[in-house]
Formats: C-alpha cells, sequence, structure tokens
C-alpha cells in the first residue's frame, strides 16, 4: 500500500486546511486509517483515525470539535478537514493504515505516507 498525503500550507490562526490521502496498491476499503502529526522536537502523535467503513472515528482530545477525518473508499482517499487551526497545530502531518481496528499507537500502523507540512502562523 502506497500513501500520498497532501493539501499542507501556511495558514493563519483561525484558518482551515483539508488534507487528502490517497492510497494505491491493496484495497482501500479494507484499511483503517489514522492521521497522526509531528512537531519538531517531539514525538509522532495520534490525530485521528477512522474505520475501514467510515462509521467510527477517533479523535485526540486537543483536536476534537475542530478537526474532522473522513475518507471515500471509491476514490481511495482519506481527509481530514481542520478548522480554526491554532500555532500549536504547526506539524508534519503523516497519514498511515493498519489492517484491524483504530489505534493511536504509531507503531502499530503498516504504511505510511511521506508527510505534509502544516504550518500556522499567530
Amino acid at each position: 500500500v502506497q500513501l500520498q498525503a497532501s493539501g499542507g500550507g501556511l495558514v493563519q490562526a483561525g484558518g482551515s486546511l483539508t488534507l487528502s490521502c490517497t492510497t494505491s496498491g491493496r484495497i482501500f476499503s479494507m484499511y483503517v486509517m489514522g492521521w497522526f502529526r509531528q512537531a519538531p522536537g517531539k514525538e509522532r502523535e495520534f490525530v485521528a483515525g477512522i474505520s475501514w467503513s467510515g462509521g467510527r472515528t477517533s479523535y485526540t482530545d486537543s483536536v476534537k470539535g475542530r478537526f474532522t477525518i473522513s475518507r471515500d473508499n471509491a476514490k481511495n482517499t482519506v481527509y481530514l478537514q481542520m478548522n480554526s487551526l491554532k500555532p500549536e497545530d504547526t506539524a508534519v502531518y503523516y497519514c498511515a493504515a493498519r489492517a484491524s481496528v483504530v489505534t493511536s499507537t504509531p507503531r502499530q500502523y503498516d504504511f505510511w505516507g511521506q508527510g505534509t507540512l502544516v504550518t500556522v502562523s499567530s
């Protein structure tokens, strides 16, 4: 499974961005998808996850109510809609895929995209 993340950029605090992650290879709908982020000098952290059907989602507390994860299995794509962005959201954002259930542990994901940089200015 190959993952390609896109949509990052520079945005002012309070603004919005939508990240996309397109996959190729094996059947996309078989995989749980997650978004992670890593800020400079910090460990990679879970942001959001979505089940294979899209029926279940999970978010880290700091983004609840601001970020929305969704997927379109027909397009082999998972999205992360980010609203009300804050400077502390600045990081490289990665999409990841795994079989089974959503988990917040990075090492339990089997496939990773290359990352896309999100910079939020104050």
